[in-house]
């Protein structure tokens, strides 16, 4: 098996296109406003986004109540060369972050939280140059 991509599920499908390619400017393969799924390139992986509704219907959940759920379910982690310059980059788009960059030296890593129009959790990440040894596999 191979991972294919993550796809979010959206009720704004608009404001989260123009999230992701406008203000995050991940590169758009398919998709625009209007529409109901998105897909965009990024390097290390692919993201598409999905109306909820359309989603619901294919796989017959449509009848069901839409989850709320008080703590996240998942995170987004999207590693940048620097999550500081990322965060002012961001910032300065009107970007609302849940906290200010964070330094986790027992993980090696340096974070920035955020949430999408959806309220999807997205963390930016990237290594502390004295950060522990990373296992690769």
């Amino acid at each position: 098996m191979k991972l294919n991509n993550i796809r979010l599920l959206t009720t704004n499908f608009d404001d989260s296109f123009r999230f992701y390619s406008g203000v995050l400017g991940f590169e758009v393969v398919w998709g625009a406003p209007g529409e109901a799924y998105a897909h965009f390139r990024l390097p290390g992986g692919e993201l598409a986004l999905f109306d909820r509704r359309v989603m619901a219907e294919v796989v017959g959940t449509q009848q069901l109540p839409a989850k709320a759920c008080a703590q996240d379910t998942f995170a987004l982690v999207i590693s940048v060369k620097s999550v500081d310059e990322t965060y002012q980059e961001l910032l300065a788009k009107g970007v609302k972050f849940l906290g200010a960059p964070v330094d986790h030296k027992e993980w090696g890593i340096r974070t920035a939280h955020l949430r999408d129009p959806e309220g999807n959790l997205l963390e930016l990440s990237s290594d502390l140059p004295d950060g522990p040894e990373k296992k690769t596999e």
